[in-house]
């Protein structure tokens, strides 16, 4: 096992890992915990009381953060027509149907979010086992699947964050950056529970949050007194 160099050590002398941290606590801590030469992202793990294993229980959706999340986000457009234009006005990276689709095959994905007008989805189905494992499909229910190209891409490229739950009922996001102001980090991370609560399956029973981890990508993660959180 690899012992902890000498950060980590510094940072877990500061940190009690069975407490409870209210969401102030939280934020203050991992900005004077962070002592790397990169700016690190403010991440968020949640572990819900559902039921991973039965398809009505498992949560997706999105959300847009007040504040973004730092850091340059890249478009694929999956269109045609006038649509191209209005696509390319508005920002996107990477645009185009069947040649964008021969390109991601053989250069890879090159791009964070992924948007398709309908007209566009018979192409776009067939990368499904290329973007369906990274959960970059487009989506109805997420708008990624969208007439209105435009604030599809306005809304990914101005903070909107993807969430679904993992295979231990957990969504895992990333809300911010350790270069963000203290109510920045906060907002962001109220906006993403927010959205969390509302998306409870109804046929999730008992407690729906269970634990909530707040976490620097190089540090620690601290507990979060759910007693703390304002919503």
């Amino acid at each position: 096992m690899n012992k902890p160099n000498k950060r980590m050590k510094i940072i877990k002398n500061d940190i009690n890992s069975k407490k409870m941290y209210s969401i102030n606590e939280s934020i203050k801590l991992l900005k004077k915990s962070s002592k790397v030469k990169f700016i690190e992202s403010i991440d968020v793990a949640i572990n819900l009381g559902i039921n991973p294993k039965k398809s009505d229980q498992n949560i997706r959706g999105a959300t847009i953060l007040p504040y973004g999340i730092g850091r340059c986000i890249k478009v694929a457009v999956f269109t045609q027509g006038e649509n191209v234009k209005i696509a390319q006005e508005a920002g996107a990276e990477f645009i185009g149907m069947e040649d964008l689709a021969e390109k991601i095959k053989k250069e890879g994905i090159k791009f964070q979010i992924a948007i398709a007008s309908p007209d566009a989805m018979k192409i776009v189905m067939k990368l499904g086992q290329i973007l369906g494992p990274r959960g970059l499909m487009p989506n109805v229910k997420l708008g990624t699947v969208t007439d209105n190209i435009s604030q599809a891409i306005k809304n990914a490229k101005t903070g909107q964050v993807y969430y679904r739950n993992d295979k231990n009922g957990i969504v895992h996001a990333t809300i911010g950056r350790i270069n963000f102001e203290k109510n920045q980090i906060k907002e962001n991370f109220n906006a993403f529970l927010k959205s969390i609560k509302k998306a409870k399956p109804p046929q999730s029973k008992g407690i729906y949050i269970k634990k909530i981890v707040l976490s620097s990508t190089m540090g620690v993660g601290l507990i979060l007194d759910q007693s703390s959180l304002s919503i």
